[in-house]
């Protein structure tokens, strides 16, 4: 099990906030195009592109191509993690975000069903397969940048930073929405990912100046990089792959059911009109980006065990509640269904990923491990909400609460089973580091 190494300095490197910054700003702007995908899904795609589907199966079809997505996610992983084990972190960083905002781009443009009929949905499914493609590769190098740029001790805190970006970009996904919700036709759904364009060019200007990982330089000058880091993870670290891939399970998809599925939902059953869907989730990324800030500095103070299995406990006991206080129909407790399901269950175990992942494998092969054990969860998360939808039909609303809660325990007995890589004793000994650095650059 790898733990925080000596290669990085003991209070960071010089370059440590530009890097978080340029990790944060690159995981917003993608989490906008991804998730701004999962809004258009739940609210309009049925309508654009599957017009002569009934109600209900227009909503399948358009989770079906939410869900294409999220598969695509782990080849993405795959190869940016496997690349950003042999070339580096930064050049994933790059090309991952160039990509992803391109496909957004596209699908601002393209026609609907009305325009050029069965072609239509075949090409929303080809630009969201680039999307999950860009957005698998991203991960693992924003947050390995940012883990490995941190000071030893503040690791969980700076690994949030670009988890935070998560929030952030739902927060400006749905503001974006919102703001085109008054306008004609299809142009309430193009608009917002137009914008993308804008904050791409801003994200790759700051990107390109971050500074490459201190642990993969090293191990790059030593000659000690990885002839197949991705063959090295499945045969030594299979163990650690499927913890943590079970961790993430109950993180994304349980997201998928509160947020994505839920959403449908409220419409569907007229509990909720858009307008007011959108405005709960803003609410809920408005106080989703300070705790998983949050989470993270926790877990530097407690462990990263004890925020996890909290978080998945908090998942696996809500199911049933929410979804009884979103048969209300009273909107002050959709907001706070929102804001319990993403505040405090899902943004918990984003904001502990950062550093517990990374440190479940070793620097040479910790990008492939991290980012393939993370998107892996995508093929269940994707299609989860069109499952949901499913689970509805044949046991209403008590069908997806069950999932949600089934989801966390699955997550809860692979955080049990996860060794703690932040224990008493490490955070000790990170301390008179830490101490005995701060005197030596004062003696200096």
């Amino acid at each position: 099990m790898a733990q925080a190494t000596t290669s990085t300095p003991v209070l960071g490197t010089p370059h440590r906030w530009r890097v978080a910054a340029g990790s944060t700003v690159g995981t917003t702007i993608e989490n906008y195009d991804f998730i701004g995908y999962g809004t258009a899904a739940a609210l309009y795609f049925g309508t654009a592109f599957f017009p002569d589907a009934d109600p209900l199966t227009g909503t399948l079809l358009s989770f079906a191509t939410l869900g294409v997505g999220f598969a695509a996610r782990p080849i993405g992983g795959i190869i940016g993690g496997y690349l950003g084990d042999k070339i580096g972190r930064k050049p994933v960083l790059i090309a991952s975000l160039l990509i992803m905002g391109l496909a957004t781009f596209a699908i601002g443009i393209l026609p609907t069903y009305a325009t050029v009929g069965v072609a239509a949905p075949i090409l929303l499914v080809v630009t969201r397969i680039i999307q999950g493609l860009a957005f698998g590769a991203e991960w693992g190098g924003a947050i390995l940048m940012t883990y490995e740029h941190a000071p030893w001790r503040r690791k969980g805190a700076f690994g949030a930073l670009p988890q935070a970006g998560f929030p952030l970009g739902l927060l400006l996904a749905n503001l974006a929405f919102f703001a085109s919700s008054g306008l004609p036709d299809d142009w309430k759904w193009r608009t917002p990912f137009l914008l993308s364009a804008l904050l791409v060019f801003a994200g790759l200007y700051i990107r390109l100046k971050v500074e490459e990982s201190p642990e993969f330089e090293e191990i790059k000058e030593e000659g000690k990089i990885e002839k197949n880091p991705l063959l090295s993870v499945l045969r030594s670290d299979w163990q650690n792959l499927l913890r943590a891939f079970c961790m993430r399970i109950a993180e994304t998809a349980g997201y998928a059911i509160a947020i994505t599925y839920m959403s449908s939902y409220l419409k569907s059953n007229q509990l909720a009109d858009p307008s007011q869907t959108i405005l709960a989730i803003v609410v809920a990324a408005l106080v989703g980006f300070p705790a998983t800030l949050f989470w993270g500095w926790l877990t530097d103070r407690i462990g990263r065990k004890p925020v996890y299995v909290f978080g998945t406990t908090m998942i696996l006991l809500s199911g049933i509640p929410l979804f009884l206080l979103a048969n209300t129909g009273v909107f002050p407790l959709i907001v706070a269904v929102f804001v319990f399901s993403f505040a405090i269950c899902q943004n918990s175990l984003a904001g502990t990923q950062a550093s517990w992942f990374p440190e479940l494998f070793n620097t040479g092969t910790r990008s492939s491990g991290a980012s393939l054990a993370y998107q892996l969860s995508a093929v269940v998360s994707g299609f989860t909400a069109f499952w949901a939808v499913s689970l509805f039909q044949a046991f209403g609303w008590v069908g997806p609460a069950v999932l949600f809660s089934f989801y966390g325990l699955v997550g809860l007995i692979a955080a049990v089973l996860t060794p703690e890589t932040n224990g008493r004793r490490r955070r000790e000994a990170d301390d008179v580091a830490e101490a005995e650095a701060k005197r030596e650059l004062v003696g200096a």
